[in-house]
């Protein structure tokens, strides 16, 4: 490998990668990365980790703990995914990513190890990200779930604390098709006798998180039981109350086995986690007059939340550029989406993403009305060119949509 380009390329190209072509991707066991960590002589031992997962949130939730444990002084790894603009994007250390050159030389330090054991495009990246933070020492890392949880590839850890943002139906095709089924494999990585912080009580997935954690002896918090303060975000989408509360139970638990973390520092990592992680497309403004709202969000949980903020914004005329991928449940998420607003529709560059032309369709059906364009940004800049000053245009349905035109 010569370039940081060719590199990413190869990685997407040669092996399979969930985000680009959905549960073909998806790997049964852990024998991969067990292999691969032991080529690498186990770098995830030698710092210390938070683990990550949920349906909703956990994106912001572990953005929100970096941040925070940065303004603690601590020297914090970052894994996350997917990436928006770019793969760096997924691993990163005090809000900087990894350099171009260490993705080249861990690929290419490793390529022939890649192929013969055939090993997926997020088990490399996990691999990468791991010995990565081992490599620079960082103190500790922010480790996201990729999918799931029990198989997940960053399912290797033993983390300080483990965290649960919330349960939606997302992924069924490879989670399950109930809430109880979900909370299982979510659940997979709680560890023995490791606290585990529950960031939303739903009824029908806390009776599977209690058995879990008492069969596993760990100590169960559930963040709507937290009293402290609650400092201010400036991530500013509303369903961002709960992922702070989230948080906030999480750093009470990591103060409880010794970790310093001041109000002082809490209150900066909390207003700060755009600048000091550099986090994007979460109820993400672009541009004022006419007003220019991008989010991530793309299942049914994650929607209500926008769709309802959305609501509550002042405007003439609501555009929505709306992209989506092919394996959401069409019937649960389009009724969430406005009558009333001018849609332009698109099909994300991505293979996964929904044929345009079938989503006009579909979204015809639930009385939602625009035309289709050839790709996001053309329909962007459509909407940008018909919006008057008092109106405001909403850019989602999908994370890849809104990366194209951030």
């Amino acid at each position: 490998m010569k370039t940081y380009s060719e590199t990413v390329e190869w990685m997407f190209q040669q092996l399979p990668m969930y985000q680009q072509v959905g549960s073909k991707a998806y790997k049964v066991d852990l024998s991969n990365i067990y292999k691969l960590v032991q080529q690498l002589d186990n770098p995830h031992h030698l710092f210390k980790t938070i683990h990550v997962a949920g349906t909703n949130g956990k994106g912001s939730v572990s953005h929100m703990l970096a941040s925070v444990l940065q303004e603690s002084e601590y020297k914090v790894g970052l894994y996350t995914s997917p990436h928006l603009k770019d793969f760096r994007e997924r691993i990163s250390i005090n809000g900087k990513m990894i350099p171009e050159a260490e993705v080249v030389k861990f690929i290419t330090e490793n390529k022939s190890f890649f192929e013969q054991e055939s090993l997926s495009f997020f088990e490399m990246t996990v691999g990468m990200a791991f010995e990565f933070f081992a490599e620079e020492k960082v103190d500790v890392a922010v480790i996201e779930v990729g999918l799931g949880g029990r198989l997940d590839s960053t399912n290797i850890i033993t983390p300080e604390v483990s965290v649960i943002t919330n349960i939606g139906f997302d992924h069924m095709s490879i989670l399950g098709n109930t809430l109880p089924e979900i909370a299982a494999e979510k659940a997979g990585i709680i560890k023995n006798g490791i606290p585990v912080v529950i960031g939303e009580y739903q009824e029908e997935t806390f009776p599977v998180f209690k058995r879990i954690a008492e069969e596993k002896n760990a100590p169960l918090f559930l963040a709507e039981d937290f009293s402290g303060k609650i400092y201010s975000s400036d991530l500013k989408g509303h369903y961002q109350q709960k992922n702070t509360r989230t948080v906030s139970m999480t750093l009470e638990v990591l103060k409880e086995i010794g970790w310093h973390i001041t109000p002082e520092a809490a209150e900066k990592g909390f207003s700060n986690v755009v600048s000091n992680t550099g986090l994007r497309g979460r109820w993400d403004v672009l541009q004022e007059n006419p007003k220019v709202i991008c989010d991530t969000a793309h299942n049914k949980e994650g929607l209500i939340y926008t769709m309802k903020q959305l609501q509550e914004e002042e405007f003439s005329q609501l555009h929505m550029v709306i992209g989506i991928v092919n394996d959401k449940d069409l019937e649960a998420v389009l009724p969430l989406f406005p009558k009333s607003a001018k849609y332009y529709i698109a099909k994300p560059n991505v293979p996964r993403g929904l044929d345009a032309a079938i989503l006009k369709e579909k979204a015809a059906e639930k009385g939602l009305f625009g035309e289709v364009y050839n790709s996001v940004s053309e329909a962007y800049k459509s909407a940008l060119a018909k919006a008057a000053v008092g109106d405001v245009i909403y850019v989602g349905g999908s994370t890849f949509t809104v990366a194209e035109i951030i």
